[in-house]
């Protein structure tokens, strides 16, 4: 199922306690029962076209916690940041549902979704069909897709079935080898992280030097480590359509804040 090797990295740990976990409720919550609920659930947003608009396009994406800092922030309240961001000129947000490494749940997800007209991605770490089901009956417009821990055949499964849930899947590489992988399986979503999943350091000149292999028919998402206004203009004149934006976000006092600096001036119209 997966191309990712045990290395007894942070990953792997990660990995390991979201198998065990995925096995436990597949037992719970069997297929049949998320498909129904996925046929009831609310109507999708369309997360392709809120990355493509003109201007600085930000993910802005809620997390209690990382495995690299911590806490973020205690307490959390996915709803009221969800609306601040949305006010604020967020393109879409990215909401953590990994509950052991992240403090995430899906019940953050699904009442920050309520409380907003943005799309919104479920961010975890997802290698099985039942997590793509689970996902629509929560709700969510989206769902990341991360190369470096799976298989070829599952990478393209997922993503096909993602599109027939009405689902275009943000699909995350870290190298060139993932890029042409993800390529291969016709992802449309691409997303280079600046983040080392093994070592978890952080490298901006990964999306420059990637970002050129990146198909114009495809939608370029920076990820990790951007903090700045100047960041996120000098990646839109590289190439990039978007930006996650997560710890920057979260640690600030004022969230809300710290994104209207990132966006700027006009012609987004976001005050300082």
């Amino acid at each position: 199922m997966s191309a990712h090797a045990n290395t007894g990295t942070v990953l792997d740990r990660i990995l390991e306690a979201r198998r065990a976990s995925v096995e436990h409720r597949k037992k719970v919550l069997p297929e049949t029962a998320l498909k129904y609920g996925a046929k009831a659930a609310t109507p999708l947003r369309d997360f392709a076209a809120a990355l493509s608009r003109d201007g600085l396009n930000i993910i802005a994406e809620l997390k209690p916690a990382s495995p690299s800092r911590g806490v973020l922030r205690d307490p959390f309240d996915a709803p009221a940041l969800a609306r601040s961001l949305e006010s604020t000129g967020a393109a879409a947000l990215s909401i953590l549902t990994e509950e052991e490494f992240f403090r995430g749940s899906l019940r953050n997800l699904r009442e920050a979704r309520k409380s907003i007209a943005l799309p919104v991605l479920r961010k975890d770490f997802i290698f099985d069909p039942w997590q793509v089901w689970e996902t629509r009956a929560n709700d969510a417009d989206s769902f990341l897709l991360i190369v470096a821990t799976l298989g070829d055949a599952t990478l393209r499964d997922l993503i096909a079935l993602g599109r027939e849930l009405g689902m275009e899947p943000l699909v995350e590489v870290h190298t060139r080898a993932e890029l042409d992988r993800a390529l291969t399986a016709d992802a449309r979503i691409l997303g280079v992280n600046n983040r080392d999943l093994k070592t978890l350091s952080v490298r901006a000149g990964t999306s420059f030097e990637l970002v050129d292999q990146i198909p114009d028919h495809c939608i370029a998402v920076s990820e990790s480590g951007l903090r700045s206004h100047e960041d996120l203009l000098r990646l839109r004149d590289a190439g990039f359509d978007a930006f996650l934006i997560g710890e920057h976000l979260m640690l600030a006092p004022d969230p809300a804040a710290a994104l209207a600096n990132l966006l700027g001036p006009a012609p987004q119209g976001q005050a300082l």
